[in-house]
């Protein structure tokens, strides 16, 4: 059964809007960001989820965890990092449309912190906020043909998925399927499916946004159940994804260096073999002759491999 929302003008609008800055990041090749920044925004998206669920790592510890720096902070908040950054460097693994991969992602998030981890819950679950209780999830015994149907819907409807990664978001925490971990799984799992729209949301640091609008976040899902629909969660999300692409948009007036154009170039040709017209082609604002430093310094470098002479030169990425 499909999940109830409506489509209403503003979800148009801004389905629109993202579909032209997507076109934009594109045309900039900032589809996948430079690396220092793919970093930033990683680091930035694991530690926002965390920290709307009570995490109290800072960036500045988060990355001194990725660098094996020791890090004097609360056990189980190094956990969660630790297990988050785990999850977050195998998102190129995760099925969106998979309910196993679902569970397998939440038993690597949750490892050690909860017994059954990466199992959907059999019992009732409540959300409580101070003294209120806040949200009643669906009974236990439910929640697999739950899931099923919502996998369903996201597999089969014929909504772009733009708007069903939103949906999915929405349902996934009205659900509640896990015991704990449900809010970042359901953050995560919208980058995942999102992904797959574009490969741009891979690094869109999403969960940042939502940090920086948590209550107005927890408010729109409250607001949802009330509803009984997700369509004002549809419009907020939507506009946060906007308001992601507008700020990495910002960046496309940084100058690439030689070793950005090559990262660049990787990501589009993969494997195959290519000539110097072939990236030339690829990076229309450089001359010949710049084109032909890229390439010796990544062959120097032992980045590319170099085969014939001449016009019969061919170049190919080594395997890492």
């Amino acid at each position: 059964m499909k999940p109830p929302y409506e489509i209403t003008s503003e979800i148009l609008e801004l389905t629109s809007s993202i579909s032209e800055k997507i076109g934009e990041i594109k045309s900039a090749k900032l589809t996948k960001p430079l690396t220092e920044l793919r970093k930033r925004n990683r680091i930035k998206s694991i530690q926002s989820s965390l920290e709307i669920e009570g995490n109290t790592l800072t960036i500045e510890q988060i990355t001194d965890l990725i660098n094996n720096k020791r890090v004097l902070a609360p056990q189980k908040d190094i956990i969660e990092v630790k297990n988050a950054i785990a999850l977050y460097s195998k998102l190129n693994e995760l099925n969106a449309y998979e309910v196993d991969s679902l569970c397998r992602a939440h038993g690597i998030l949750m490892n050690t912190l909860i017994e059954n981890a990466g199992q959907f819950r059999k019992t009732a679950v409540g959300i409580i906020k101070g003294n209120n209780i806040t949200h009643v999830a669906p009974p236990g015994d439910i929640v697999d043909p739950l899931m099923k149907d919502l996998f369903d819907y996201l597999k089969n409807d014929k909504d772009i998925l733009l708007i069903k990664s939103c949906v999915f978001h929405y349902e996934f925490e009205f659900i509640h399927p896990f015991i704990d971990g449900n809010g970042r799984m359901g953050r995560l799992w919208q980058t995942v499916i999102l992904k797959d729209y574009s490969s741009v949301f891979e690094y869109l640091p999403i969960e940042s946004l939502i940090k920086e609008r948590q209550q107005d976040y927890y408010d729109v899902l409250g607001k949802s159940d009330n509803q009984g629909n997700s369509t004002g969660f549809i419009e907020f999300m939507l506009k946060i994804i906007n308001i992601a692409l507008e700020d990495l948009l910002k960046t496309q007036n940084h100058t690439l260096t030689s070793t950005d154009r090559i990262n660049i170039f990787k990501d589009f040709i993969g494997n195959e073999l290519f000539t110097r017209q072939d990236y030339l082609r690829h990076n229309k604002e450089i001359s010949t002759a710049t084109a032909s430093r890229d390439l010796k310094v990544a062959v120097d470098n032992d980045i590319i491999e170099k085969t014939g002479e001449k016009r019969l030169t061919k170049y190919r990425y080594k395997k890492n």
